[in-house]
């Protein structure tokens, strides 16, 4: 057996010739298609571009509907509304939703002094809570607590540190 008597097991692949006439099954444009900016020699455009016209992806934003995906929904409650409750009771976001103050248990919560006048004295829980609610809760000597999450947690323990 002779060197030039060996062959690869490897078929190779046929090149397909374009431009050689309709004929072939890739003639008259060659594959190019019509027409056009595309369809010249180095003529490929960015990924995205549509010809001057703003991009949907820069569009999107200002579309209709754009929601933020950062954005954190609280549940609101009035102060007025929490004179369902006993005088000097502690309140959780759990005691909310028992009463239907609330609709969902894994949501945050904002306490806000809008409609209604507090006329109990009361230690309520939430996670969030506005300045007027604070002062109507502290006229009748209550007091809030307001629940920090993780991620605030995690920043004030950085904060300090960063300080030392």
């Amino acid at each position: 057996m002779s060197l030039l008597a060996l062959r690869s097991n490897v078929k190779k692949r046929k090149r397909t010739r374009v431009g050689r006439g309709n004929g072939s099954g890739h003639g008259n444009y060659s594959g190019h298609g019509g027409k056009g900016q595309t369809a010249r020699a180095g003529g490929t455009l960015r990924p995205g571009f549509e010809g001057g016209q703003t991009p949907f992806s820069r569009l999107m934003p200002k579309l209709k509907g754009f929601k933020n995906p950062n954005k954190i929904e609280f549940l609101p409650v009035n102060t007025g509304s929490l004179n369902i409750f006993e005088d000097n009771s502690k309140i959780t976001v759990e005691d909310l939703l028992a009463k239907n103050l609330i609709s969902k248990k894994n949501k945050p919560v904002k306490l806000l002094g809008g409609k209604g006048e507090l006329e109990r004295t009361l230690e309520i829980t939430v996670h969030k809570a506005s300045a007027s609610a604070i002062k109507a809760v502290e006229a009748k000597k209550g007091h809030v607590h307001l629940l920090i999450s993780k991620k605030q947690e995690e920043k004030k323990e950085e904060k300090t540190e960063e300080s030392k």
